[in-house]
């Protein structure tokens, strides 16, 4: 699965007050350790954020989150899960128009090839990240109860 836009698509210019929200909001979560933006914090178009190696499973190297938000309240939240043998686990919520799924999908796991339509209570950045974050601790949760 391909990471989320670069944001480089003028159709969809970066909400770039949105991922400094986003960047707040992660700063404060304890599965974060660091946040960056690419390209920069200046003119931001995704906002990575990496999670603490110390909370992960011993089968898993790193997790980082990449986010796109867009002034069109479209977005990309990818997950990207890289196993100690080099192998990923990801997945990505999506909302936005597509020839494939409805406008909000999920790029189902192991590698996000398959696409459901998703339903969200509300499409409020901190509401969407609050979901994708309880996912991953589900995720994490579920690999440390199973002992991987």
């Amino acid at each position: 699965m391909s990471p989320p836009s670069s944001g480089d698509d003028s159709s969809r210019p970066p909400d770039r007050q949105t991922l400094r929200l986003l960047e707040r909001r992660l700063a404060d979560d304890p599965l974060i350790t660091e946040t960056t933006f690419d390209p920069d914090s200046t003119e931001p178009r995704v906002l990575e954020a990496h999670g603490d190696s110390d909370r992960v499973p011993p089968s898993v190297d790193a997790v980082r989150l990449d986010i796109c938000w867009y002034t069109t309240d479209d977005f990309s939240i990818h997950y990207v899960e890289t196993a100690t043998d080099g192998t990923h686990w990801e997945c990505r919520w999506d909302r936005h128009p597509n020839p494939h799924n409805a406008r909000l999908h999920f790029h189902r796991p192991p590698d996000g090839a398959e696409t459901v339509d998703l339903e969200l209570s509300s499409l409020h950045p901190l509401d969407v990240i609050a979901t994708v974050l309880a996912a991953v601790e589900d995720r994490l949760e579920r690999m440390w109860d199973a002992g991987s």
